[in-house]
């Protein structure tokens, strides 16, 4: 898996849970947060519904949170890592990125590139079973937020492929710059 750093840890959050509610775009993968962490699922909610987040969910279910997202992105079971290099490849072919923040901060962009450049939307849309305008859509949402936050949990991790998945998620806080600094992250 070609990345901009090192995987995340599991479990691992960049950012507070108090900042959940102050981030204007919320992407959620492979959790179900007001069954698994409802605390943090409240904030969630005080995030949409008082504050006007922007909600996407990429999980195969429709949970809870379901109602209340911009964009679900019910993807099959197994394909995280092509729905999130789908949405790389459409931040960069958009020019969305943070260049930026990529060269300050990251290392192996042009390996990054190379990657999903095998993810045109179509090919995502094929792996995932998600519309490609859908996943255009959660990528141009994403990416076009002042601030955005990703949260992740075992539909995330508990995959053969868990720390492929993980770095997937950092890759796309990383290509965007949407780490290290407030109401942002990957948590």
């Amino acid at each position: 898996m070609a990345g901009l750093a090192a995987a995340f840890g599991s479990g691992a959050m960049t950012n507070s849970v108090d900042e959940i509610e102050h981030t204007p775009v919320i992407f959620i993968i492979g959790s179900n947060t007001t069954e698994q962490h409802p605390l943090v699922g409240r904030r969630i909610l005080r995030a949409v519904r008082e504050r006007g987040a922007q909600l996407i969910i990429a999980d195969p279910r429709a949970i809870d949170l379901t109602g209340f997202a911009s964009i679900h992105l019910q993807l099959r079971p197994g394909t995280n890592i092509a729905l999130l290099n789908g949405m790389i490849q459409v931040i960069l072919s958009e020019n969305l990125h943070n260049q930026e923040f990529i060269n300050q901060r990251t290392e192996g962009f042009d390996a990054l590139k190379e990657t999903v450049s095998r993810y045109p939307l179509e090919r995502a849309a094929a792996i995932t079973g998600v519309p490609a305008e859908d996943i255009r859509k959660a990528a141009l949402l994403y990416a076009g937020a002042e601030r955005a936050s990703i949260l992740y949990c075992m539909g995330v991790t508990q995959h053969a492929s868990g720390t492929n998945q993980v770095m997937a998620v950092a890759n796309l806080a990383m290509v965007t710059g949407n780490l290290g600094k407030e109401s942002t992250g990957v948590n």
